[in-house]
């Protein structure tokens, strides 16, 4: 299950895991067309099921709902990507308590429920592989997003705390925090803005989606067993 999965990360996350032979169950929130898209694009690599559920990720009643629709569709759930997202940009001063709670909501309480509710499926069978996507800017800050670093920087410490409670049922809980990609928001700023940021980047360019979707498909391995708890950072120095 990959929340948030019908366009940027998300979608490439869920491709990368097709080509490997994963099942599927994309979700969205809004963007219909484009979860039907990414559902046809996995069709053309992977012939086997694959659903689309729409869900807002801060409703319990839906996520349980969605996780139950997957449990039924495949049997199980071995993986969980918490990664939808959103942000609602405002100096802190002026920010309505309202956006505040929205981004908490979708970027936090999200994961929260997703998590708690696929927890019992992994636990009963003894494996399971949850990595929540994160952001530089839960390391770094950003003026005009408090909302945000505050969540995905909650994600961090959410992390190592569910890795230390479900650790003795070979259960891996991990996070991936992405610097600046050529992907979701960063599409959305100003080139002068994105121009200001590579100065700030070692590596002197915005990460592909290749390179952000191999640490999460390592992290589902077997290989990763031995990992838990960890934020892997994938920003090409830009936080070091």
């Amino acid at each position: 299950m990959v929340t948030g999965s019908s366009r940027g990360i998300g979608k490439a996350i869920a491709l990368a895991l097709a080509h490997e032979g994963a099942k599927l169950a994309i979700t969205y929130h809004t963007q219909k067309s484009d979860a039907m898209e990414t559902m046809n694009e996995i069709a053309s690599v992977i012939h086997s099921k694959h659903i689309t559920i729409r869900a807002d990720v801060s409703k319990e009643e839906q996520v349980n709902r969605m996780i139950q629709e997957t449990e039924k569709t495949f049997g199980t759930i071995d993986i969980l990507i918490n990664n939808a997202g959103i942000h609602r940009d405002s100096m802190s001063w002026k920010m309505d308590k309202k956006i505040w709670k929205e981004v908490l909501a979708t970027n936090l309480m999200g994961p929260f429920l997703c998590t708690k509710h696929v927890l019992p499926i992994m636990r009963e069978k003894g494996w399971g592989r949850i990595i929540n996507i994160s952001s530089v800017i839960g390391e770094t800050g950003l003026i005009g997003a408090s909302n945000y670093a505050a969540s995905k920087s909650g994600l961090v410490g959410f992390t190592k705390s569910v890795a230390k409670e479900v650790a003795d049922k070979h259960i891996t809980v991990n996070c991936v925090a992405y610097g600046y990609m050529n992907a979701g928001m960063n599409l959305q700023l100003a080139e002068e803005n994105r121009q200001k940021v590579l100065q700030n980047i070692p590596l002197k360019r915005f990460g592909t989606l290749e390179e952000a979707t191999g640490p999460v498909l390592f992290l589902c391995t077997d290989a990763a067993s031995y990992i838990t708890g960890q934020t892997i950072h994938v920003n090409g120095g830009y936080y070091l």
